[in-house]
């Protein structure tokens, strides 16, 4: 298993809020929009990004760390073998993801997701 991209995820009521911020000063493109959730980064590399929530999607709590996979099957497999509880999933999102949430050792919820 690899990993292709960790995206750090902020809560945010109004996640449209920052978009001066980060697309103004910063110049990071918007590349992903859904409403709920907003992704800043870089269209071309995709090397950094930084979304802002109201939610982690399916009426789910946000979570700080999303963790993009090669493979969730494997991520899966070690999870599980390393006895740690699922939070969510997994499940195949509407939105082209097949996801699971856990929580690592300090209670961080992490997203962990492959695009279907």
């Amino acid at each position: 298993m690899k990993v292709n991209r960790i995206v750090a995820n902020i809560p945010a009521a109004d996640p449209c809020a920052v978009d001066p911020f980060y697309r103004g000063l910063f110049g990071l493109d918007l590349v992903m929009d859904h409403g709920w959730i907003r992704t800043y980064g870089d269209a071309a590399k995709m090397t950094v990004q930084v979304s802002f929530a109201s939610q982690g999607g399916a009426d789910t709590p946000v979570p700080a760390l999303s963790i993009e996979v090669d493979d969730l099957a494997e991520a899966l497999r070690r999870v599980e073998a390393a006895g740690i509880a699922l939070e969510y999933g997994p499940v195949s999102e509407p939105w082209g993801v097949r996801r699971f949430f856990v929580r690592d050792p300090l209670g961080t919820l992490v997203n962990v997701l492959q695009h279907e």
